[in-house]
């Protein structure tokens, strides 16, 4: 009977994982990893920063929607191989924001709520798109 060797010690696996250390030690990516974390948990804070916790269906969505952006794009660290796609899913949550004002509570009154969810959104899309540009030159050059 013969025994193979782990798949853990695979030449291949030992070279991708390599490959995905090196794409998330840059300066770039490390500061979109940052700064996606300072808007995931602003986002989940700002209903009580920008004044609008009175909303209790677009407070309980902030808050939710940004704990999961956060902890979305702060895996990246830790296990960039298995989580490069979640930066797919950073965009979509960048763009429930945007229109969740409308969508969660219906024609939202305030314009600080509005201006707050567009602009957090925004930044959190860009952050996405930049993750996957990052994940995606990364890939193109090994």
């Amino acid at each position: 009977m013969t025994t193979h060797p782990s798949i853990e010690h695979h030449p291949d696996l030992a070279e991708m994982r390599s490959r995905f250390e090196r794409a998330t030690s840059t300066p770039i990516a490390q500061g979109v990893e940052a700064l996606a974390l300072l808007t995931g948990l602003y986002l989940a804070a700002s209903p009580w920063i920008v004044g609008f916790n009175g909303l209790t269906t677009l407070a309980v969505s902030n808050l939710i929607v940004g704990v999961a952006y956060a902890l979305c794009m702060g895996g990246f660290r830790s296990a960039y191989e298995q989580t490069h796609a979640m930066a797919y899913c950073a965009v979509a949550i960048g763009v429930w924001t945007i229109i969740a004002p409308w969508v969660v509570s219906g024609a939202v009154d305030t314009t600080r709520t509005i201006v707050n969810n567009v602009i957090v959104g925004g930044v959190a899309v860009v952050l996405g798109l930049a993750m996957t540009a990052v994940a995606g030159r990364r890939r193109e050059r090994a």
